[in-house]
């Protein structure tokens, strides 16, 4: 199916599926090579993003790595307010997105920064807040803000995520919620064989008429599989990418922008 979603008045065609880039202002993404923490930093990275096609600049303040240190509310405004000052400088007429699970900081980076779209994985599973609390006060928050909004299922197989994922829309549509992007969060609340197996159904998605978001890129799913590192994930990246395409993903969010605009170039050629 063909989708659109708007965007600050402006709608961004998924007819053809996009890619979301991905700009972390943390210093502990447990990418290392995607970290961006100075204005200068920041910057070019936005301007990669672009330049090597990427549709959306997604960002992000706060990891969600396994183990790892949740940033508090406090620091990841400090480091949303200087990335996207930064974005919004350079690349002013950017579609941005907000990767963050609190709902005031999504209400901060809509209203006084633009951004066009909330990327919310959840709350950390060592994160302080509840995640079910915090996760209804975003529904709340993204119908208010009347932006598109990416919901990531943390259940471990594909009935289980079609279940919850309806769930979910069933409530936001009730809330007034237009547009809704599913991600079947691979690394969430899943063993390695669980991915796989998500993977393995990923078409059944499609039975929600929404369209998907896949984040495949390096996570320990490809690297532990083939006993390497997060810096040679990047083959096995652009492999589950180009089955996740081909199984219907509208949009890949990404480290290595060129890569899956090409992935998406091959596909499109092909169906054509």
């Amino acid at each position: 199916m063909d989708y659109t979603l708007n965007c600050n008045g402006h709608l961004l065609d998924l007819s053809t599926p996009q890619v979301m880039g991905i700009l972390n202002a943390t210093p502990d993404s447990f990418y290392v090579a995607s970290r961006t923490q100075t204005e200068r930093e920041i910057a070019k990275r936005a301007e990669e993003i672009l330049q090597q096609g990427g549709a959306i600049i997604d960002v992000g303040a706060c990891s969600t790595r396994p183990n790892s240190q949740t940033a508090t509310e406090a620091e990841e405004e400090e480091r949303l307010r200087l990335a996207l000052k930064t974005i919004r400088i350079v690349a002013p007429d950017a579609v941005v997105s907000v990767d963050t699970f609190r709902p005031q900081l999504a209400r901060m980076a809509v209203e006084e920064y633009g951004v066009a779209i909330v990327n919310d994985v959840g709350a950390p599973a060592n994160g302080q807040e509840p995640i079910a609390n915090s996760q209804k006060e975003m529904f709340r928050m993204v119908s208010r803000l009347r932006v598109p909004y990416i919901y990531t299922s943390r259940k471990s197989s594909i009935k289980e995520i079609l279940l919850d994922s309806a769930e979910v829309v069933d409530t936001l549509r009730s809330m007034g919620q237009k547009d809704i992007v599913i991600d079947p969060g691979f690394g969430f609340g899943k063993t390695e064989e669980q991915n796989y197996d998500v993977m393995n159904g990923l078409e059944r998605l499609q039975m929600l008429h929404l369209p998907v978001l896949v984040a495949l890129s390096r996570k320990s799913m490809i690297y532990r599989l083939l006993q390497t590192t997060q810096e040679e994930a990047l083959a096995g990246t652009i492999v589950l990418n180009t089955i996740a395409l081909t199984k219907g993903a509208n949009i890949l969010r990404v480290h290595d922008v060129r890569e899956a605009v090409e992935c998406i170039k091959i596909i499109k050629t092909l169906n054509r």
